[in-house]
């Protein structure tokens, strides 16, 4: 029997609604993925109209036991079940999620989705309409090899020696390469796919491994390129690309373009002095958020350093699409 998920309150498209909200209406994603970068490309694919069902195994998400508020930012509004895909009925009512799902998206190893027979070679005789994308730690022949993100920031060359990274950057690229190949495969099977005579895909149906070492390669590149090096002007070469101390807090300056020096030299700076120190007195008048609101007057790329703020009722901003 076919399984169709409730309607859930639609979400809000991410990035001011570059892809309209609805973009993936009427379309069911059934994900099966845990942790951070799964949820967090299913959430996306939420914002953009789809109706999404997580299962998750009878022992939780890692991520609801270790940040329970987050699981539920990232899961509000979808259908969350329960399933031992180890046992007969757990597989067969996935399967029948399956019947009536558009994507099934994945974050389990290579070898773990064989043994569920949920690997696209198994999956797609079985629902040759349906698309799959797996998140991976690592690619192809690698794809049961273990990782976390500081795994995979690490191979990237994103590290420095004895300080974590501030945030999850591989696993966010990741989910954001996700929702692409998503969206790709979709696209492919609307134009070579054929429904049948329920209406429903037939075929067209296609499968993409993003992996997550390969994202955080990615976010290396302006690394391997010498962009960010201490030569470079974004690696501190520039006296106009730093990061300040002000009376309180500090300031990211980033004023490349000879325009935007002109709106320092008018705060008194002389271009052709010792710019860095300079800028250092000049700046350590006002607080950051003086000089921030100064710079929305002028003109100038200036920003306060702020500190990570969780999303509130009336300050929701969808994170990847998450609610």
């Amino acid at each position: 029997m076919t399984e169709r998920p409730e309607p859930g309150p639609a979400q809000p498209a991410a990035r001011g609604g570059a892809v309209p909200s609805g973009a993936l209406e009427d379309l069911v994603v059934v994900s099966i993925a845990q942790n951070l970068p799964g949820p967090v490309a299913a959430a996306r694919l939420q914002g953009l109209g789809a109706r999404v069902v997580t299962i998750q195994p009878p022992s939780g998400d890692p991520l609801r036991h270790q940040l329970p508020e987050l699981f539920e930012h990232l899961h509000r509004g979808q259908e969350v079940l329960s399933l031992d895909l180890k046992s007969d009925e757990g597989r067969e009512r996935l399967e029948g999620l399956l019947e009536g799902a558009d994507l099934l998206l994945s974050s389990s190893r290579a070898g773990a989705l064989r043994r569920l027979g949920l690997d696209f070679a198994s999956v797609h005789p079985r629902h040759p309409g349906l698309c799959q994308v797996d998140l991976v730690g690592f690619p192809g022949d690698h794809a049961d090899r273990p990782g976390h993100d500081l795994s995979f920031q690490a191979g990237a060359g994103l590290l420095d020696p004895d300080r974590l990274p501030r945030t999850l950057s591989a696993d966010m690229h990741g989910a954001e390469q996700a929702v692409s190949a998503a969206l790709t495969l979709l696209l492919s099977r609307e134009r070579h796919g054929t429904r049948g005579p329920d209406g429903r895909w037939a075929s067209g149906g296609g499968h993409e491994q993003t992996a997550l070492s390969e994202a955080a390669l990615d976010l290396a590149l302006p690394v391997r390129w010498g962009m960010t090096g201490p030569e470079s002007p974004l690696g501190g070469a520039s006296p106009y690309y730093r990061i300040y101390p002000a009376a309180q807090g500090h300031v990211a300056l980033a004023a490349l373009e000879p325009h935007f020096v002109q709106a320092l030299v008018g705060l008194g700076l002389d271009p052709q002095g010792d710019v860095p120190e300079q800028l250092t007195w000049i700046l350590a008048e006002r607080t950051a958020q003086e000089w921030e609101d100064w710079a929305a007057r002028a003109g100038a790329p200036l920003t306060a350093l702020a500190e990570p703020v969780r999303p509130g009722p009336s300050t929701d901003r969808p994170e990847s699409g998450a609610p």
